[in-house]
């Protein structure tokens, strides 16, 4: 998807709040030469950013479905606003709705599943396994067991 017409690639970088966000920060170094926008559950994640556009949607799970739903509107404008060449997510729910959703528009896509996973997949990575580019686990076991690769852990 990345053309020439661009000047540098577009990264989406994805995550709810706490712990997943953590995790997407200390990735951030990797994301040097492309154009970042991140998106988030957590509002007042945007002054913790140093770099890069900060896009907030609505937090939910398979236990909120009408969240859910509004989850999947907000994150399809937003895709469909940041058009990227690649999106990255460390979880939950609204990263793998943004990596089906920019797989449509021909996006490379990560999923990277929390270090809090240890023994399985959560339910996100195991759902991204069948639509993302590449799910990592950070944990080697989990790794093995489920289809996920591993490269190391983010914390």
């Amino acid at each position: 998807m990345f053309t020439a017409s661009r000047a540098r690639p577009v990264l989406l970088a994805v995550s709810s709040g706490g712990g997943h966000w953590v995790q997407l920060q200390r990735l951030s170094a990797a994301f040097d030469g492309a154009e970042v926008h991140y998106a988030t559950t957590d509002p007042s994640a945007a002054e913790a950013t140093k770099a890069g556009r900060v896009h907030v949607y609505p937090d939910a799970n398979k236990d909120t479905p009408l969240r859910l739903m509004l989850c999947l509107v907000r994150l399809a404008w937003i895709v469909l606003r940041v058009r990227p060449d690649v999106v990255i997510s460390t979880g939950a729910a609204g990263g793998f709705l943004a990596i089906r959703l920019a797989r449509v528009l021909g996006a490379r896509t990560m999923f990277i599943d929390s270090i809090a996973n240890a023994r399985e997949l959560s339910i996100s990575a195991r759902l991204a396994l069948g639509v993302a580019d590449r799910v990592l686990s950070q944990w080697p076991r989990v790794a093995e067991l489920s289809g996920a690769e591993y490269r190391g852990a983010v914390l």
